[in-house]
């Protein structure tokens, strides 16, 4: 058995990326830019206007320009006008700047008398509300680097510049078994001695947070046949396999091995942790395996600090194992040393509160519960206000 440092060592150590494929821009947002992006084409593309106004050729002893009325630049004109000697050309925001202009002046500080153009050259500088061709960047700039979040902004940065197409890491596909004769979906009457499943739901919504969008869910009966055909077959078609229950040493808990069956790489089992401690890692041709203990505290616990940071870094995520923050306790805290603790937690008001109904079984605390806090190992108590690490779910 080994500490949760020691895990996560061991999983950082053999994290694997996923294959870059070209996405949708549109669907994109959240992903991870998996090469670097060079801007295609100049922006602004053209010279233009930042202001409805007049463009002009400054000459700062000339205050006055003939007006031509009959000459306007508006917004997606796509043709160029040529500015005359002395003249001025009435121009709208976004518009092409016509050749020989440099200089904007608003419309706001313009007055019109007999056809000349009046404003007050003090105020102004050649340049004035000129937006150049490749101000921002100039085709062939590095716009954005690999690694990056793609965010809303970095969406519309790279619309901007024509791209409707962005590399990134693809979501792994995953494969869910779950184990156990007891399992019974939400919907179905419950007879004696049967539960609803709880980690089928969670887990699915877990990935389809993360961005995972190809999970399938099945079930194997507690019959070690059943079960070595199901994680064959899973393993042949998901990038993640995740196993719910039957990771443990009783009499009908087959799935350790099963995986060796199926050639699957032990990275490690049983963590030195509360709740989640059988838990059992491995890897085959490239692939995730990842044996959860089948109580539903257990499984969120495992998905959260092990599972959740792996599918993140196949992504291209960074900072996978960083905490989400740090805060104080709101009350005392006691418990037994030798294992790391991971409790539901509610964050309020900048405090954690460890909630009630801690038992691996218990979902109550779910309904309240919007991150989990980790107490060390070697800590047997703490006091209110001693800062604690929190992952939000």
């Amino acid at each position: 058995m080994i500490s949760v440092s020691e895990a996560k060592k061991i999983l950082q150590d053999n994290l694997i990326l996923g294959r870059t494929i070209l996405a949708d821009l549109d669907k994109a947002s959240g992903s991870v830019l998996s090469e670097d992006i060079f801007s295609p084409i100049d922006i602004p593309f053209f010279n233009n206007s930042a202001m409805d106004g007049y463009a002009i050729c400054w000459q700062k002893d000339n205050n006055q320009r003939t007006l031509l009325s009959q000459s306007k630049s508006k917004a997606g004109d796509m043709q160029e006008l040529v500015l005359g000697e002395n003249e001025a050309i009435r121009i709208f925001t976004g518009a092409p700047v016509p050749s020989g202009a440099d200089t904007i002046i608003p419309q706001e500080y313009v007055k019109i008398k007999e056809g000349q153009l009046i404003f007050d050259s003090e105020k102004f500088r050649k340049g004035a509300n000129f937006r150049g061709k490749g101000a921002q960047n100039k085709a062939g700039d590095l716009i954005a680097k690999k690694g990056s979040h793609i965010s809303p902004g970095m969406i519309g940065l790279l619309a901007s510049v024509g791209i409707s197409l962005v590399p990134i890491h693809a979501a792994p596909t995953v494969g869910i078994i779950l184990t156990g004769d007891e399992l019974e979906e939400a919907g179905n009457p419950l007879g004696f001695g049967k539960v609803y499943d709880a980690n089928g739901p969670v887990m699915k919504s877990y990935l389809q947070n993360l961005g995972v969008k190809e999970i399938q869910i099945g079930k194997a009966i507690d019959e070690p046949e059943k079960l070595q055909e199901k994680i064959n077959e899973y393993l042949g078609n998901y990038d993640v396999l995740i196993l719910s229950g039957g990771i443990s040493v009783g009499d009908y808990d087959y799935v350790k091995e099963g995986l060796r069956q199926a050639g699957v790489q032990e990275l490690f089992y049983k963590v030195k942790q509360k709740p989640g401690k059988p838990l059992f890692v491995g890897q085959n041709k490239n692939k995730w395996i990842f044996a959860l203990p089948g109580n539903p505290a257990s499984t969120l616990t495992c998905f959260n600090q092990y599972v959740k940071p792996c599918i993140e870094a196949w992504m291209g995520k960074t900072d996978i194992w960083k905490p989400s923050g740090s805060y104080p306790l709101a009350d005392n805290f006691e418990k037994t040393t030798g294992l790391t603790f991971f409790l539901k937690a509610k964050l309020e008001n900048e405090k954690v509160i460890i909630l009630p109904g801690q038992e691996s079984f218990n979902l109550i605390s779910y309904g309240a519960a919007n991150c989990i806090a980790e107490v060390g190992e070697e800590v047997e108590s703490l006091e209110a206000g001693t800062i604690v690490k929190v992952y939000n779910w």
